[in-house]
């Protein structure tokens, strides 16, 4: 059980990545978005947030146990969640993809409260809640730019 968790927790390994693992796990959660945006509709980047963060949760909790450490860099399932809720039902075109990344990215990092505050719940609940907390800060963002610049966001 434990390595199918580090496998979840690490996003299929790629929280291995040695530059900036949680860019590279923003990435794959890009390719989540993609695939379920390509695939189906809205019930199913509902049911992806909803399946990420729940395996997620209990993926991360196993994965620190198995590092010996409080939120281990290598675990980015969290990554893959926020940007999930980052671009989750908005009609974004290739220039609103790269702002949600990036601004994913730039909350993520900065972890403006109450990100700073969720990061200290226990084991897997925190990984997961302040890339949650980072991904709807940066939806709120992406979703003013699209209506300020719609042209420029949803093309």
């Amino acid at each position: 059980m434990t390595r199918l968790a580090v496998a979840i927790a690490t996003a299929a390994f790629t929280g291995y990545f040695p530059i900036a693992p949680g860019t590279v796990g923003s990435a794959v959660g890009l390719l989540v978005f993609l695939a379920c945006r390509t695939i189906g509709g809205a019930m199913l980047e509902a049911a992806a947030i909803a399946g990420v963060c729940a395996v997620g949760t209990w993926a991360a909790s196993r994965a620190e146990g198995h590092f010996g450490r409080r939120d281990p860099g290598h675990v980015v399932i969290d990554e893959v969640a926020g940007m999930l809720v980052t671009l989750a039902f908005l009609p974004v075109g290739p220039t609103g993809l790269l702002a949600g990344f990036l601004l994913f990215r730039l909350f993520d990092i900065v972890k403006p409260f109450p990100a700073s505050r969720v990061e200290a719940w226990p084991r897997g609940w925190g990984i997961m809640a302040d890339d949650v907390v980072a991904g709807l800060y940066a939806h709120v963002t992406l979703r003013a730019l699209a209506w300020l610049a719609p042209a420029w966001v949803l093309a």
